[in-house]
């Protein structure tokens, strides 16, 4: 038998014998790490390692009980954890490099200080924020107050900030469940999306002048979108609770310790 066959043990398991590439062995004939650093395969084999043996440990535990502990699924991490997220560091870092060299940014001309810009806008990642200063129109005319308004509309948009903000910050809070999938609770899921889709509308309002939309239409679709978006969020997570995908989520979340 060469070193790159494997054999089989009473139960009928494969094992390797030492150095093979078969199967990843059990825990007592695991190699060391001074042992991994000598094969040529280097990375990829240590990474082929590592999935290979979450697997099976897994899979194993899946079968020896009802439940178990999350910790019980842990891996050391030096060499298995720091193994698996180098690999997708790179694989990150990698397509980060290769847009950058493909599709590099256009550098406009310098910026004019002796003169101001035709639009005047935030950094894009605030286009949200800035698109809820412009919601003047929601600001309501109070009878009461002979037909003015409470508060000016820049006021009223810095209140709209506020409360979006609060409401982001209050969330974890209002749901304290332990679900880990959205199929699990619909609601929380539709309303994430619908602040997702929210956050991309009120975006596209603070540029209104920029997008070939009319103001009065894009104004609407700022509010009638994220509705849209939750409620076939919310329908189509309700119809997978039952068949397949249901039971299979829930019997991955059997590794949860009931309450």
């Amino acid at each position: 038998m060469t070193d790159n066959e494997t054999k089989t043990d009473g139960s009928g398991e494969a094992q390797t014998d030492g150095g093979g590439t078969g199967i990843v062995p059990p825990d007592d004939e695991t190699p060391t790490w001074s042992e991994r650093k000598q094969r040529t395969q280097g990375l990829s084999r240590l990474t082929y390692e590592y999935f290979e043996r979450a697997r099976r440990e897994d899979q194993d535990l899946r079968q020896e009980s009802s439940y178990v502990e999350r910790d019980v699924l842990a891996f050391p991490v030096w060499p298995h954890e720091m193994i698996r997220n180098l690999s997708l560091t790179s694989f990150f870092v990698g397509m980060i490099i290769f847009l950058s060299a493909t599709l590099p940014p256009h550098l406009g001309p310098p910026a004019d200080p002796s003169s101001t810009p035709a639009v005047i806008l935030p950094d894009w990642y605030l286009y949200w924020s800035f698109g809820l200063l412009k919601l003047g129109p929601l600001n309501p005319e109070l009878a009461i107050l002979g037909g003015d308004k409470l508060m000016t509309d820049r006021m009223y948009g810095v209140v709209a900030n506020v409360i979006v903000v609060g409401f982001i910050a209050i969330v974890p809070f209002l749901n304290k469940g332990s679900a880990r999938r959205p199929v699990e609770q619909p609601f929380w899921a539709a309303v994430g999306m619908a602040g997702f889709a929210f956050a991309w509308t009120i975006s596209a309002l603070s540029i209104k002048n920029l997008i070939p939309i009319d103001s009065h239409l894009l104004f609407d679709l700022t509010f009638l979108v994220p509705i849209i978006v939750g409620t076939i969020t919310y329908a189509v997570l309700k119809s997978m609770q039952e068949g397949y995908m249901f039971d299979l989520n829930r019997r991955y979340y059997r590794l949860r310790p009931p309450k």
